[in-house]
């Protein structure tokens, strides 16, 4: 599993794990039901504290996308399809937010903005 860690962005090193494990999910590089590295074993690979993993796998277990069992390990949950389309639509929201702030600094109306998202749809 590849995930990245940044020291010098503002973003929590857990955040960091939980934001890419939930992508790995979500993309599909992670399937229902295959393992997770132990907390112990991504620990040592990231150089960074036990504690900052299970940190990231109490949240991904908490928003449902992994299901700990103990004395086993952590492994990826089945995929609750309403759980998904409401995370893409927090992505979108995210996106379209920077859309927006960027159309508002360049003096970019409203309607010129949803006259571009038309476009982009369509195709």
């Amino acid at each position: 599993m590849d995930i990245i860690i940044s020291n010098s962005g503002n973003k929590p090193i857990y955040e960091q794990i939980t934001t890419q494990i939930k992508s790995l999910i979500l993309n599909g590089a992670l399937q229902e039901g295959e393992a997770l590295p132990s907390m112990r074993l991504l620990a040592k690979e990231l150089r960074i504290s036990v504690i900052t993993t299970k940190r990231a796998y109490e949240d991904l277990e908490r928003d449902g996308y992994i299901e700990t069992v103990t004395g086993r390990g952590s492994f990826v949950a089945p995929k609750n399809l309403e759980f998904v389309k409401e995370e893409h639509l927090r992505q979108i929201e995210d996106h379209l937010q920077h859309a927006v702030d960027l159309a508002k600094r360049s003096d970019i109306r409203c309607n010129e903005l949803i006259e571009i998202l038309n476009l982009l749809y369509k195709d």
